[in-house]
């Protein structure tokens, strides 16, 4: 019981120590100011359809709006072709970009996770197998193999889509997690569950998979912004869900419509909003590696 505590003690520690080492990070707190204004959208997202079925971002029309306009004091951003307001399209979009980046980047982090600590713990014949699987998926140009699909079976659930993004951005993940495995597998701690009797399960599942947890959710924050560039790209290309309302999808609606160049207030909100989430996100993954890495942290001192 008390070596428990004491176990819990020292891991609650760790982590205050960490955040306090993430938040001194002056891009790591930008990134997460920017994180947490996406959610509040997201969150927002919401609110305007129970304020007005007008506002609702797939189906709500304004009655007196029968083209694109500018910014009003009712459309606050503008409307689009058909009178659908903006700016409730935009947070929705917000959650959407949520929904599919953590989504894609989760699933793709736990295949990537589990099949590199397997690679890495059994070794030999099964660890060839399983990288040179890895080797042929990393090769592949996921964005057009995710193309060719839509092309085949039509335009694409967006849940279809969050599985196709994870299945094509685990293999990067699982030589990092092999890797570190491999590392720790010859480590005394290791040996001694062995002498223990601890089984193989028990051994990647309690003593190596905390070891390689950090380093999967960094490289997490990283996989969540290539899921978002990649579900915007297939939307403006014309092969995401018709059903949901994305940036990617806001600006494929701009230019199908030819407003590119004629609507601004149209065109750039969606644009921006991807580069800054992505950013987001990218900023919190070197912040975070600055925490995992003293190295880093010297480095940066040191300059």
């Amino acid at each position: 019981m008390l070596k428990a505590l004491a176990r819990k003690s020292h891991t609650l520690e760790r982590f205050l120590e960490g955040w306090s080492l993430f938040y001194e990070n002056t891009v790591g707190r930008i990134g997460l100011f920017l994180l947490l204004f996406f959610a509040l959208m997201a969150v927002c997202s919401y609110i305007p359809p129970l304020i007005d079925p007008m506002y609702h971002p797939m189906t709500g029309v304004d009655p007196e709006v029968f083209r694109s306009t500018p910014p009003s004091p009712t459309h606050w951003l503008g409307t689009d072709n058909i009178g659908r307001d903006l700016l409730s399209q935009l947070l929705t979009g917000a959650r959407i970009a949520f929904l599919v980046g953590i989504t894609a980047a989760f699933m793709s982090i736990v295949f990537g996770t589990l099949i590199g600590m397997i690679a890495g713990y059994a070794g030999k014949v099964l660890d060839s197998l399983l990288m040179r699987f890895a080797d042929m998926i990393m090769v592949m140009p996921s964005l057009l193999v995710v193309l060719l699909l839509s092309s085949l079976f039509g335009q694409l659930n967006i849940w279809i889509i969050v599985l196709l993004i994870s299945l094509f951005r685990w293999p990067g993940i699982a030589r990092v997690i092999r890797a570190q495995t491999l590392s720790l597998k010859q480590r005394p701690f290791i040996d001694m569950a062995r002498v223990a009797g601890a089984s193989h399960l028990r051994i990647v599942f309690r003593h190596i998979l905390p070891n390689v947890l950090p380093m999967a959710l960094l490289y997490m924050t990283f996989r969540v912004t290539s899921a978002i560039i990649v579900e915007a790209a297939l939307a403006f290309l014309g092969f995401g869900d018709p059903n949901t309302v994305s940036w990617g999808m806001m600006l494929q609606w701009v230019w199908k419509t030819g407003h590119m160049f004629q609507a601004p207030y149209w065109l750039l909100p969606p644009g921006i909003c991807i580069s800054l989430i992505t950013l987001s996100f990218y900023m919190m993954g070197r912040a975070m590696e600055e925490v995992l890495d003293p190295r880093l942290r010297k480095e940066e001192q040191r300059i």
